[in-house]
């Protein structure tokens, strides 16, 4: 396995420069974010945390998952080893939308494969990018089948998710673009699923001596368990942000970072991912996916288990949430917006 460092994020820095939209940053409310309970012995002039959102979902094809693709493409092509049947992937997520937008900025044939019961926004989208969509069976498993075959009998460059150094650097930029923007930070909080996003972002702050909040769903908890259990472990995945992150099984390379120091694993409840969701629509008119609500969920939920700053996160009671300390510098990625706006409740303001 190739283990991720920061020279992988650097080379991908330099490599999407230009590329991809950089991220904007927007301040949280000072005081809308709780911090920890004080030392008693600290006689220091108490200070709010300072909490920003990055706002990712801005990002081409509406997730961080377009720079991973870009990455991808570009280094196949800067080392010749892009085949003349382009590209290939089997997703009608992000991934996928990622994968096709990122062939057509780089000229590139990209066949994206679905079951036939995709809906057909996710089709149009996808063929809007260029795409030659096939839509093969009733399951996931049996488009993915069809995509390896695909792969074996044209020579066509098979593109991942998350599991692959390309795209897990790709998604790394971002913290490099974050820091630069926040002198000081602490902290970065990021939302986990197969761990593409997380294990880029985690092995950047563990460079710049950032700590990393790595936030599962309670029901779809891959990294953590994995680091409950010492390996990777398959588990069941039952989340109302299952459609992002309901990896059932995290990547080799996502637990690695997660082993390191300065990374702390929190669980929260669908209950609180629902109520950040809908505090973004309420109070900034955002509308982002339920697994980019996630993130900020570890610094809304109700107090719980708050884990050791100075050591990473080993499951002695997985954390509920993450209080900052007073002072702290934090960024929450909000990382997807390909939701349905519909499924949230506009409220209007009381006169």
């Amino acid at each position: 396995m190739h283990q991720l460092t920061y020279g992988d994020i650097k080379a991908a820095t330099d490599r999407i420069a230009g590329r991809i939209r950089p991220v904007t940053l927007a301040p949280v409310d000072p005081g809308a974010i709780r911090t920890a309970h004080r030392d008693p012995l600290d006689d220091r002039e108490p200070q709010d945390c300072e909490v920003w959102l990055a706002l990712e979902y801005m990002q081409h094809t509406g997730s961080f998952k377009a720079r991973g693709a870009q990455n991808f493409i570009q280094a196949h092509r800067e080392a010749g080893t892009l085949p003349e049947a382009g590209v290939t992937i089997a997703s009608g997520g992000n991934a996928g939308l990622a994968c096709a937008w990122a062939a057509q900025q780089q000229g590139v044939r990209a066949t994206v494969f679905l079951p036939a019961t995709a809906p057909e926004v996710k089709v149009a989208k996808l063929r809007g990018y260029g795409a030659d969509v096939r839509l093969v069976g009733s399951e996931y498993a049996e488009a993915l089948s069809a995509c390896e075959n695909f792969t074996a009998a044209t020579g066509a460059l098979p593109s991942h998710a998350y599991d692959h150094p390309l795209i897990a650097a790709g998604a790394g930029t971002l913290l490099q673009e974050i820091r630069t923007q926040i002198p000081g930070l602490n902290t970065v909080v990021v939302a986990v699923g197969g761990g593409g996003l997380f294990a880029g972002i985690a092995t950047a702050a563990q460079h710049h001596g950032i700590r990393t909040v790595a936030v599962e769903p309670e029901n779809c908890r891959a990294l953590n368990a994995a680091l409950e259990a010492g390996h990777l472990v398959d588990v069941t995945v039952d989340s109302v942000a299952a459609d992002s992150l309901g990896a059932r099984r995290t990547s080799a390379m996502a637990l690695h970072a997660a082993q390191q120091e300065r990374v702390h694993s929190v669980l929260v409840p669908d209950s609180e991912i629902i109520r950040a969701r809908q505090a973004l629509s309420d109070h900034r008119r955002i509308a982002v996916e339920h697994g980019a609500a996630t993130a900020l969920a570890a610094l809304t939920a109700a107090p719980h288990h708050v884990p050791d700053r100075d050591l990473p996160t080993r499951p002695t009671g997985p954390s509920r949430n993450y209080r900052p300390a007073n002072g702290e510098k934090v960024a929450v990625v909000l990382c997807g917006a390909n939701t349905d706006p519909a499924q949230l409740t506009w409220q209007t303001p009381e006169h």
